[in-house]
C-alpha cells in the first residue's frame, strides 16, 4: 500500500550518499517512527538540501512511495538548530545509532521522540549531558518493552540486574547496585557522581542484548577521541 505524508515533524538521524546525486536519509518522526527516504539530487551543487538534511536538525518533511524506502519530496526547517560540538556531539551520534539499530520501521514512539526533542535540546546547550542521556536511553528500554522496574528497590538493600527478571536482590560486591542509587535513576535524579555512575552501567546492561554482537560505532568513536585527547 502506498503511503504519503505531508509537513510531518521530523529529526535526521543519519544521511549517506546514494548512487550519483542523492541521499539516504534515516529520519525519526513524530507520527510514523524511523523512516528511510531517498532525497534525489540533494548531492549536486547548488541543492539546499545538503545543509538541510543533517543530524539532530528538526524538520516539516513530506514523502510517498510503497516500499520501506520512501522518496522524498519536501523537507522545511521550521527552526535553524545549533549542532552539538564536543562531547555532546559525540552523545547525539550514540542516540541517533541507538534509534537506528533498535527501532523498526514504521514503528511511532511519540512519546520517545519528545524525549528525543528532550535530548537535543540539551546537547545544544551543554548543559546535563549525562542525565539527559541517561533518561533518554530509559525511555528507550521503556517504549520497547523492556522497562526496568526500580521503585520496589529499598535503601540500605543492594541489586544485581537479570535481563528476564530485572532488578534482583543480592548481597554486597561490586557489581551490585545500590537501593539509594536506583531510587535515584527511577526518578532521573542525576547529580551525585555515584548515582551517574550506576546508570551508566545499568543501562549498558540492559541494552547490550537488544544491540546484540555488533559494536556501536559511536562508542568506537568516544573511544578513539579520549586516547588522541
Amino acid at each position: 500500500m502506498s503511503q504519503h505524508a505531508e509537513q510531518a515533524a521530523a529529526f535526521v538521524l543519519h544521511s549517506r550518499p546514494y548512487r550519483e546525486t542523492s541521499l539516504l536519509v534515516d529520519l525519526f518522526t513524530l507520527e510514523y517512527g524511523r523512516i528511510s527516504v531517498v532525497a534525489r539530487g540533494a548531492r549536486r551543487s547548488g541543492s539546499a538540501r545538503r545543509f538541510t538534511l543533517q543530524p539532530f536538525q528538526s524538520l516539516h518533511v513530506s514523502w510517498s512511495g510503497r516500499h520501506e524506502l520512501k522518496n522524498l519530496s519536501q523537507a522545511e526547517v521550521p527552526q535553524v538548530m545549533a549542532q552539538p560540538v564536543g562531547k555532546a556531539l559525540l552523545c547525539g551520534l550514540y542516540a541517533n545509532e541507538l534509534l537506528q539499530r533498535l527501532l523498526q520501521p514504521a514503528d511511532p514512539h511519540p512519546r520517545l521522540y519528545l524525549y528525543y526533542t528532550y535530548l537535543i535540546q540539551e546537547l545544544q546547550q551543554s548543559i546535563d549531558l549525562e542525565g539527559a542521556l541517561r533518561t533518554f536511553e530509559r525511555q528507550v528500554l521503556e517504549n520497547m518493552g523492556y522497562g526496568i522496574a526500580l521503585s520496589h528497590c529499598l535503601a540500605g538493600h543492594y541489586y544485581q540486574y537479570n535481563a528476564q527478571q530485572g532488578m534482583v536482590e543480592t548481597t554486597a560486591d561490586s557489581a551490585s547496585y545500590t537501593g539509594e542509587c536506583l531510587l535515584a535513576i527511577a526518578e532521573d535524579r542525576y547529580e551525585l557522581a555515584d548515582v551517574r555512575r550506576a546508570a551508566k552501567r545499568l543501562m549498558r546492561e540492559a541494552l547490550a542484548p537488544l544491540l546484540g554482537a555488533k559494536p556501536l560505532k559511536s562508542r568506537e568513536l568516544f573511544m578513539k577521541t579520549r586516547r588522541t585527547a
